[in-house]
C-alpha cells in the first residue's frame, strides 16, 4: 500500500458524510456538531471540520482525520481502515493490483457473488422442475411468498454443475469460483458448492452480496450450510441483514439478534426491521462493535430456551463490560423461535415479549441457579464456583462490584469472598476461529498514524498535556488552534511570519508543523497543507483535529489570527519572564554586577509586552 493509495482514499471519502452514517449531524457556520458515537453525552461535543477533514469530540478528547474515524469505529488497525474506505469508494489499491498473482480481487469476488445471487433468485422464483417446486414449498410453509422471497432475493441452488457453468459463461475464472467458495474442486474439475437446498444470501453493510446460507428442505445434514471465510466475508463479523436494520436501529436505538435467517426475515416483515442473525457461529465482540455503532441503547438477544441458547447466553456475558449498550435477553415460551411465535401468536404478543426482555447477567444468574438446592452448603459452593468461571472476563471491569454483590446475595456468603473465587480463576482460553475477540487494535499504526490524541495519554513524542504547567498547557491549545487556522486558510497568517519566528514554542511539533504549512505555495488546498504538516509530523491529524477555542468561534479569520498570536505571544512571554527572574535569583550580584542588570532590564520590557498582550486579549475575551 503506497502514500499515493492513501491520498486517493483519502480525497475519495467525505468525513460529513462518513460520520452522518452513525451520527446525527447539524451544521453551525462552515462546520458540523453532533453527539459523539464514542461515548455517551446529552449535549452535542462533536466536532466535524470539512474543509481540513478532521474530526474532534470535546467530552473524550479522541480526534484525528478519517482515518482514525475509521479506525475507532470500526476497530481496525491503520491498513484495514484504508482497505475498508477504498472499497467503499470502489478504489483499487496497489497492494490489490500486485495481489493478482496471488488471488483474485475483492470487486470480482463481489461481482461473481452478485451473479449467483441473481442465478438463484431467479431459478426459485421461475425455475421449473421438482427441486424448485419445493423450494418455492418449503418457504411458503415458512410463510414467505414470492413478494417475500423476491424482496429478500432468496434462491435455490440445484447443484450438478449448473451455477459453475453459467458463471464461466458470465466470464468469471476458475479462481474467482473457487475464492468466492461457490465452488468446490474435484477430480472431474469444479462442482457447486451448494445442491438441493434453499439459499439466503448474505450482504455486507453496503448490501452488496458477500456469502450464502444454504439450507436442506428434508432431513438431511448438515441442516444448514454456510459459506467459509474468504476474502470479503467473515462469519464472526458480519451479521445477517444488517444492511436492512442499522438504519431502524439507529432510529430505535435497539437491535435484536435471533438465531436464524428465517426468524430475521419474519421479524422484518411482522415490522421488526431491527432485527439481525449471527452467521454460524456465537455473538462474538465484533459483532457487538459492529451493532452498537448504530444501536446506542440495548442488544436483545432472542435465545432459544435450551441448553444450546444458554449456552449461547453465557458466551455473550463476556461481552457486558466492553459495550456501552446494555445487553437483554428474551426467550420466547413453549420454546418456539420468532418465527413460529409470530404465526401463532402475531406482532403484538412478540411487541409484549421485547418489553419483558431482563439484562443478560440476570438470565444467565437465573438458568444457571434454578435447578442447584441453594440449601446444602456444598452445592452453594459449587454454584460459586461455576458462577465465578462466568465472571472472570469482568474481574477488571467496575461492573464486578454490582454482580458480586448480587451473587453473595444469591449464595448466602460475602462480597470478598466472591471477588476472591473469581480473581484465582484462570484466564478463560482463547475463542475458536471465527469467534474470537479482535486482535488487530494493535500499538501505535506504523503508517503514518498516530494513536488518537488525549490530554491524558501521553502523546508519541512523549508529551502529556495534562504533564504541562499551566501556562504551557494554555499554549498549546493556542497553538494547536492557531494551526487549524493554518490548515484551512494558510494564507491569512503568510504575512505573520517574522512575529511567528519570535515566538518560544511550547510544543516542538507545533513548530515544526508552522512552518511546513507556510512553506506551501500559495495555492495549496486545505489538504496541501495538512499534507504538509503530515509530512514532518506523522501525528498531525490528531493534534490538528483537538484545536478549538470557544472564544474564536464568533470571530473572522483575521480577527481569530490576530488575537491567537497575541495569546500565544502572551503565554511564550510569561515563561519568558520567569526563566529570567530564575536566572536573577540564581545569580550572585554584586551591586555593580552587569549581567544581573542586563537581566533586570531584560525583564522590566518582557513584563511591559505582557501587559499591553494581556490587555489585548482581555479586551477581546
Amino acid at each position: 500500500m503506497t502514500d499515493e493509495d492513501k491520498e486517493r482514499v483519502r480525497q475519495a471519502s467525505d468525513i460529513v458524510q462518513i460520520v452522518g452514517e452513525t451520527v446525527e449531524l447539524r451544521q453551525r457556520g462552515r462546520d458540523f456538531w453532533g453527539c459523539c458515537p464514542f461515548h455517551h453525552e446529552k449535549s452535542p461535543s462533536f466536532h466535524v471540520i470539512p474543509s481540513t477533514g478532521f474530526w474532534y469530540c470535546f467530552g473524550c478528547h479522541q480526534g484525528g482525520d478519517v482515518f482514525n474515524y475509521i479506525m475507532k469505529r470500526e476497530n481496525l488497525d491503520f491498513p484495514d481502515a484504508i482497505r475498508y474506505l477504498a472499497d467503499k469508494e470502489g478504489i483499487e489499491l496497489s497492494e490489490e493490483r500486485g495481489a493478482a498473482r496471488r488471488g483474485p480481487k475483492r470487486s470480482r469476488l463481489v461481482e461473481c457473488l452478485t451473479e449467483a445471487e441473481s442465478f438463484y433468485s431467479t431459478l426459485l422464483l421461475r425455475g421449473r422442475g421438482e427441486g424448485a417446486e419445493e423450494g418455492r414449498r418449503y418457504l411458503s410453509g415458512r410463510g414467505f411468498g414470492s413478494d417475500v422471497c423476491r424482496r429478500w432475493r432468496l434462491g435455490y441452488a440445484p447443484g450438478h454443475g449448473l451455477l459453475v457453468s453459467h458463471l464461466r459463461e458470465a466470464g468469471f475464472s476458475r479462481d474467482e469460483i473457487v475464492s468466492a467458495d461457490l465452488a468446490l474442486e474435484g477430480r472431474a474439475g469444479l462442482r457447486d458448492r451448494f445442491f438441493d437446498r434453499v439459499m439466503f444470501p448474505i450482504h455486507d453493510e453496503q448490501g452488496r452480496c458477500i456469502a450464502f446460507g444454504g439450507r436442506v428442505m428434508g432431513d438431511s445434514k448438515p441442516k444448514y450450510l454456510n459459506t467459509k471465510d474468504t476474502p470479503v466475508f467473515h462469519k464472526g463479523k458480519h451479521l445477517f441483514a444488517f444492511d436492512r436494520a442499522k438504519d431502524s436501529m439507529v432510529a430505535t436505538g435497539t437491535a435484536i439478534v435471533c438465531e436464524g435467517y428465517t426468524d430475521v426475515i419474519s421479524m422484518h416483515e411482522a415490522g421488526f426491521t431491527n432485527a439481525v442473525a449471527a452467521l454460524g457461529t456465537a455473538l462474538t465482540l465484533d459483532h457487538v462493535r459492529l451493532i452498537e455503532r448504530f444501536a446506542k441503547d440495548r442488544i436483545v438477544c432472542m435465545f432459544d430456551g435450551d441448553a444450546a441458547g444458554q449456552r449461547a447466553a453465557e458466551r455473550a456475558v463476556q461481552y457486558v463490560g466492553k459495550t456501552s449498550v446494555q445487553l437483554l435477553c428474551v426467550v420466547l415460551p413453549g420454546g418456539q423461535d420468532p418465527a413460529e411465535f409470530l404465526a401463532a401468536n402475531g406482532a403484538d404478543s412478540l411487541r409484549e415479549q421485547l418489553a419483558k426482555a431482563v439484562p443478560l447477567m440476570d438470565f444467565v444468574f437465573s438458568k444457571r441457579l434454578s435447578g442447584i438446592d441453594l440449601s446444602v452448603p456444598g452445592r452453594r459452593v459449587a454454584a460459586l464456583d461455576q458462577m465465578a468461571t462466568l465472571l472472570v472476563p469482568l474481574r477488571d471491569s467496575i461492573l464486578l462490584d454490582g454482580y458480586a454483590t448480587t451473587l453473595a446475595d444469591l449464595l448466602g456468603t460475602s462480597v470478598e469472598e466472591v471477588k476472591r473465587v473469581i480473581r484465582q480463576k484462570p484466564e478463560p482460553a482463547p475463542e475458536a476461529e471465527g469467534e474470537r475477540a479482535p486482535t488487530r487494535a494493535k500499538a501505535a499504526p506504523t503508517q503514518g498514524r498516530g494513536t488518537p490524541l488525549s490530554p491524558r495519554d501521553p502523546s508519541r513524542a512523549g508529551m502529556s498535556l495534562s504533564a504541562l504547567s499551566k501556562d504551557e498547557r494554555m499554549q498549546v491549545i493556542a497553538e494547536r488552534e492557531l494551526l487549524a487556522v493554518m490548515a484551512s486558510n494558510v494564507n491569512a497568517v503568510r504575512a505573520q511570519g517574522d512575529r511567528i519566528a519570535s515566538f518560544t514554542w511550547a510544543d516542538s511539533r507545533n513548530e515544526a508543523m508552522a512552518w511546513a504549512m507556510l512553506a506551501t505555495p500559495e495555492d495549496a488546498t486545505p489538504a496541501d497543507v495538512v499534507a504538509a504538516a503530515e509530512s514532518v509530523v506523522p501525528e498531525a491529524p490528531q493534534l490538528l483535529a483537538g484545536a478549538r477555542l470557544e472564544v474564536t468561534s464568533g470571530m473572522g479569520v483575521d480577527e481569530e489570527v490576530a488575537f491567537l498570536l497575541d495569546v500565544i505571544e502572551l503565554w511564550s512571554r510569561r515563561r519568558e519572564v520567569r526563566e529570567i527572574k530564575a536566572r536573577l535569583r540564581a545569580t550572585s550580584a554584586s551591586p555593580g554586577d552587569e549581567e544581573a542588570a542586563e537581566l533586570f532590564r531584560s525583564a522590566t520590557e518582557v513584563q511591559k509586552r505582557i501587559n499591553e498582550l494581556s490587555q489585548r486579549v482581555s479586551t477581546v475575551a
